[in-house]
């Protein structure tokens, strides 16, 4: 049982905080079994179910991440009875747009419609709608900006953020377990309802890393669409590299929030109970957190905290690495963006914490100080796959969720964030449950967001990937969003070829 924190941390829940107060989901209904998958493609399933996950969500044939968005801001309304006048910002976080010129103008002409067609108001006219983009750190990104907004010139209204996105890799590369697409959207407000975001807090880092994980537009050239209209996204990446990316900015962004709060590294690691990250596939944020560990056991541990250093020095005897020489790489910042090149990919930024990190895999500190600190919410998101910018936000629903269902108190206490994205950049933000988050998190209805789910067999999957038409998908849409017809006038009066027009499709 959870208990609450001390008074200091209380305190982060005054009134006048910013923070959010609702969260709702939208998940296409098309998953495929990773054990399936495996079959498929002659995989292995004990691999990728310890570090993948167990299945993924596709989006269909009239999906987009429009409409997946418009769809998650809707049940927000709805699920949080929020009155759309209010609401003065609608940021749409993703890396999956498909117009390079309109973003989250597109989502609000769809909610707005829908109101409409119920007989109630729309969102404010007086709406600010900017689309972010950075990888997977978009919707963080949107947050961030939408609580700016509200301690500034939006003071007194309310903010929508609305994270969305399409994960897909080519059949038979590295990166195909690790799909998925699916939106969350989040009411952001004063004295919220769930949990105070306290940006003076918040580490951030940035560092451009050339080809960790690209989408150049020279991708779409040549693509086929005489089937469907949808264009295949699949991102220029570089596996490894990428991992050391995530590594290496996740570091730097704790640094910068211990040096904001002034705060010992492993004493504050020690101190949390429950931790979200961006979680690309199972296996990388239990990366990043144990090296996030090592390094604060490492930092100043032979004058300050002499303990640490011993915990340290032990497992390093044991995977037969100089502690000495450990400490001096963990001080060394690599330069990571000189690895991006044919040769440089080879190469390891930390090669002997990542030696000391396979024996601390199999220590009880690793349970203790890793696996536990991921718990919360961890068993629902292994059937999302990689959600992009909405998978941090997603996780957060499913912990919060878990924890009302099982009694938890989470009241006062600290849960932080990591949020990632390639290319790259990083941001650790630090969340405060509110008193009422029971409440609030009872109206998140995550879990009824995964509940709808078409089973698909290897032809439906493979057709489906290749943007090809799709025979016996047994669904039928209902309480969502779809592309209702794609423009195809393209003449000296009248041009709307490509663009997308949507319907809303009520219950059956």
């Amino acid at each position: 049982m959870l208990t609450k924190t001390d008074p200091k941390r209380q305190q982060q829940t005054t009134s006048g905080d910013i923070g959010i107060s609702g969260l709702a989901a939208y998940l296409p209904p098309y998953r495929v079994w990773l054990k399936d998958w495996c079959k498929w493609t002659d995989s292995q399933w004990p691999k990728i179910r310890e570090v993948v996950g167990r299945s993924f969500r596709m989006r269909g044939p009239d999906h987009s991440v429009y409409t997946m968005a418009a769809t998650a801001v809707l049940r927000l309304i709805d699920q949080y009875e929020v009155d759309p006048q209010r609401v003065r910002f609608l940021g749409l976080g993703t890396e999956s747009s498909t117009d390079n010129s309109a973003g989250a103008v597109i989502v609000k002409g769809m909610v707005d419609q829908a109101l409409k067609d119920r007989g109630k108001p729309p969102i404010s006219r007086s709406c600010e709608v900017p689309e972010y983009k950075h990888a997977c750190l978009g919707g963080v990104y949107a947050m961030k900006g939408a609580i700016r907004y509200l301690a500034t010139d939006g003071a007194g209204s309310q903010a929508i953020v609305v994270c969305a996105d399409i994960a897909e890799y080519a059949r038979g590369s590295s990166g195909e377990p690790t799909q998925g697409a699916g939106a969350v959207a989040m009411l952001i407000e004063r004295d919220p309802t769930l949990a105070t975001v306290d940006l003076t807090q918040s580490g951030s880092a940035s560092d451009y890393r050339v080809m960790d994980f690209r989408k150049p537009m020279l991708r779409f050239c040549g693509q086929d669409r005489s089937e469907t209209h949808q264009v295949q996204d699949f991102p220029v990446f570089n596996g490894k590299y990428s991992t050391t990316c995530y590594i290496d900015e996740t570091l730097h962004a704790l640094n910068d929030m211990y040096r904001k709060r002034g705060c010992s590294a492993i004493e504050h690691l020690r101190s949390l109970k429950t931790i979200f990250m961006h979680r690309p596939y199972r296996r990388m944020p239990e990366t990043g957190l144990a090296i996030a560990y090592l390094f604060a056991l490492g930092n100043g541990a032979e004058t300050d905290h002499e303990a640490d250093y011993k915990e340290l020095a032990d497992w390093c005897t044991e995977a037969n690495v100089d502690p000495a020489a450990l400490l001096a790489e963990m001080s060394a910042q690599p330069d990571v963006a000189g690895f991006a090149s044919r040769e440089g990919l080879r190469n390891e930024a930390y090669p002997l914490t990542m030696a000391v990190l396979q024996v601390f895999r199999s220590s009880p500190a690793y349970q203790r100080e890793v696996l536990d600190k991921l718990a919360l919410g961890g068993e629902a998101i292994r059937d999302l796959g990689n959600l992009y910018t909405a998978a941090m936000p997603a996780w957060l629903a499913a912990g919060l969720e878990e924890a009302l269902r099982d009694d938890l108190d989470l009241t006062g206490e600290e849960l932080l964030t990591f949020g990632y994205g390639s290319g790259d950049a990083a941001e650790v933000i630090p969340f405060y449950v509110a008193p009422r988050w029971r409440e609030a998190t009872a109206r998140i209805r995550f879990a009824e967001a995964m509940a709808s789910a078409v089973d698909l067999s290897q032809d439906q999957y493979v057709a489906l990937h290749d943007g090809r038409r799709v025979r016996g998908l047994d669904y039928r849409s209902s309480d969502e969003f779809v592309i209702d017809t794609v423009g195809r006038h393209d003449d000296r009066h009248f041009q709307d070829v490509g663009i997308e027009y949507y319907r809303y499709v009520g219950s059956l």
